[in-house]
């Protein structure tokens, strides 16, 4: 179903970015987060060989989400569990989670390998992804987020550019793992583009999503990033809340809110980590278990909201090792 997003200069993601970005560089020190030039293009270090911070990861979350939504740190109330939480609110979702934010991008090129997500998403534009929203971005520069452990090498730097179409001058990376404190923030603040990704692998129609507000927990970082991956999962698989402002007939989405939560999935109800050592691998977890905890679809046609699911704080006081 294609949905032909508009290429928009003043809507472009990679544009829309770029002041989170350069106050990530101007404010390198307070940020503690480091900047390299390699191969000719900037590469952020946000926790690699430097310790990062919430802040940093505030402003990756943002520069992922292309500049088209708000990302802050708060306290939320998860079923009991009253915690750190990371909010997120767009008013173009699809640019900001689906064109953006989505980690659709395995960047892997000779030994080294890289979740890619982020505004240089949109000027690449090879994932099926793209066929599917009808967009590509103009913007002359590319940033591009990942989550990995290795810093990207000049001939990582080479092959982005030319997939994105760019100058290398004009190529930014920044990189966290999921193990740190920007990496903690900016998976937590995925909890409307989760969502999303469910509700379009149903087969909906994301065109008529007009506006996207979600939050999650904050999860502790961990010592590894395999207990990371598992936290920061487990944070919006069990946590995370996420509202819509939606365009549609009640019929079509009284059974639509049954399907999107987690808790349609026949693998709710297990930790991650626990979930991923059963199986042995990653892709045999059921595909449905990815979606926030509680999701609510109001409907702007009719003024109905309808809401299913809810926060499991009994798996995320497990997962965190929450000693009361």
């Amino acid at each position: 179903m294609a949905i032909n997003l508009e290429d928009i200069p003043e809507l472009s993601p990679n544009t829309q970015a770029l002041p989170y970005l350069n106050q990530l560089i101007e404010e390198r020190e307070k940020l503690k987060v480091k900047v390299h030039l390699t191969g000719g293009a900037t590469v952020i270090d946000c926790g690699i060989d430097t310790a990062g911070s919430y802040e940093a990861g505030v402003l990756f979350a943002r520069i992922c989400l292309g500049g088209l939504a708000e990302v802050k740190l708060s306290w939320g109330d998860f079923g009991g569990l009253y915690y750190p939480a990371v909010e997120v609110t767009t008013d173009h979702p699809l640019r900001a989670c689906m064109a953006s934010q989505y980690a659709g991008w395995v960047i892997k090129k000779g030994n080294y390998f890289a979740m890619g997500s982020g505004p240089a998403r949109a000027r690449a534009g090879g994932e099926e992804l793209f066929a599917k929203l009808q967009y590509k971005d103009s913007a002359a520069a590319a940033i591009l987020c990942l989550e990995g452990r290795k810093l990207p090498p000049a001939e990582v730097v080479a092959y982005v550019a030319e997939k994105c179409g760019c100058r290398v001058q004009d190529l930014y990376l920044l990189i966290a793992p999921t193990a740190s404190p920007v990496g903690s923030v900016q998976i937590a603040a995925r909890s409307v583009e989760t969502g999303l990704h469910k509700m379009l692998e149903l087969g909906y129609d994301l065109g008529r999503i007009q506006n996207g507000l979600g939050i999650a927990p904050l999860p502790p970082p961990a010592g590894d990033d395999m207990t990371a991956l598992g936290r920061t999962n487990d944070a919006v698989l069990y946590g995370a809340t996420v509202y819509y402002n939606v365009r549609d007939t009640d019929d079509t989405l009284l059974p639509l809110i049954e399907q999107v939560p987690s808790c349609s999935s026949r693998d709710y109800g297990t930790a991650f980590q626990e979930l991923y050592e059963r199986y042995g691998n990653f892709y045999a977890i059921d595909p449905l278990l990815f979606s926030p905890a509680s999701v609510w679809l109001h409907n702007n046609t009719t003024g109905r909201t309808f809401r299913k699911g809810g926060p499991r704080p009994d798996l995320l006081r497990k997962s965190f090792r929450i000693e009361d």
